[in-house]
């Protein structure tokens, strides 16, 4: 266990905060106490987090969740202590964390689509961990929820042993982190939810982390057209060095694709979080080919689109989430081909910063002007 018995974590105690969120400031720096692992559970100390859109869901209200919540989700880390029946993992080891804690035993893990897991969603979604409640508490007592499995905006993080996967020491800690959620995310929508196969055409609509980490993704399946599409042309010159041959902007979307891919793509990854955005990625598919939405629209969108394009064509809608991943095959498999030099993951790193620049980091993150801020508490 650690010598500090008091540690930081950013709180998020109200989602109505207006932007900008620097003044509004939404997430609050408090002192907790350090929280020990149970049986089953480790204690993580966080070397790195990332600020990813999940987190700012939770902060502008897309995505609902219990409060108060300790807020983050995809990190890098070091293993402080474990508790009773933990395999696998010991004091020391690196870890990247797994927002989705898997059973093993419920109806998704045993049919191969762990990403699902029933225990681990109801978990996530009531703020405690896979093997019990939440454990973290303010000084006085008072219930702090865990932000899916995780909350990595703390210095340290009590988690379930199936949230962690063991990584070389090699592995730089920031380019660790980012395996978490965006390459399992992204990556894996390509991969696994897709199932893109060689010469096949793909487009990305947004190209924040996910969505370059789905280009990185697509770029590896030989003979493919990949197509990346983004408002920003800082983002679309991104994209080309994380393998997309063509870049442009949305309103660019329908001639690159009847230039590079004839009728239509074959494949559509909506990573925006737009129902708009959705059915213009329909309107782009060729006969056959699927949309894949990996985005989180606010749950008041509703998509308006011709029914019979399904039937009619044979077109496809497929939701995606965290990838359709099994972390402990495809972290380990993303990091040889990062390795190899075939997936740049720290392309997507922007800068790392201490975790006292949270809430103007949230402003930086909803105007695309970061892709990956990282936080330390090496300050705090």
């Amino acid at each position: 266990m650690p010598e500090a018995t008091l540690m930081t974590s950013a709180i998020l105690r109200t989602s109505t905060a207006a932007r900008p969120y620097r003044d509004s400031t939404p997430l609050t720096l408090e002192r907790l106490p350090v929280p020990v692992p149970r049986a089953g559970e480790v204690l993580v100390k966080i070397e790195r987090a990332s600020l990813c859109h999940s987190d700012l869901s939770v902060i502008n209200g897309s995505r609902i969740r219990p409060l108060p919540m300790a807020l983050g989700h995809e990190a890098s880390g070091t293993v402080a202590a474990v508790g009773p029946s933990v395999d696998g993992v010991k004091s020391g080891d690196r870890v990247v964390l797994v927002f989705v804690p898997m059973c093993g035993q419920c109806r998704a893990c045993t049919s191969g689509r762990p990403a699902l897991c029933h225990r681990g969603a109801e978990a996530n979604g009531s703020g405690d961990l896979l093997h019990g409640g939440a454990v973290l508490r303010t000084s006085s007592g008072e219930r702090v929820n865990h932000h899916l499995g995780v909350s990595a905006f703390s210095e340290y993080a009590v988690v379930a042993r199936e949230s962690v996967v063991v990584v070389d020491d090699e592995v730089p800690l920031d380019v660790a982190a980012m395996f978490g959620c965006a390459a399992l995310t992204g990556i894996g929508a390509v991969v696994h939810s897709a199932n893109v196969t060689e010469g096949q055409s793909v487009i990305v609509f947004g190209l924040g982390a996910v969505g370059l980490a789905a280009v990185m993704g697509a770029a590896q399946i030989a003979g493919t057209t990949v197509i990346a599409i983004d408002p920003l042309p800082e983002k679309q010159a991104l994209a080309l060095h994380c393998g997309a041959h063509f870049a442009g902007s949305p309103s660019e979307a329908a001639d690159l694709v009847a230039a590079h891919a004839g009728d239509g793509v074959d494949v559509a990854i909506e990573a925006v979080g737009s129902a708009k955005v959705m059915e213009s990625c329909l309107e782009l598919l060729t006969r056959g080919g699927a949309l894949v939405s990996v985005g989180l629209p606010h749950p008041d969108q509703l998509l308006s689109v011709q029914a019979l394009q399904f039937a009619g064509t044979g077109k496809r809608l497929v939701g995606s989430y965290m990838g359709d991943a099994d972390p402990a095959r495809d972290i380990p498999a993303y990091i040889k081909l990062w390795r190899e030099g075939r997936l740049p993951i720290e392309l997507l790193h922007t800068d790392t910063r201490p975790i006292a620049e949270i809430n103007e980091s949230l402003d930086a993150l909803s105007d695309g002007r970061v892709v990956r801020r990282l936080f330390t508490f090496d300050a705090v």
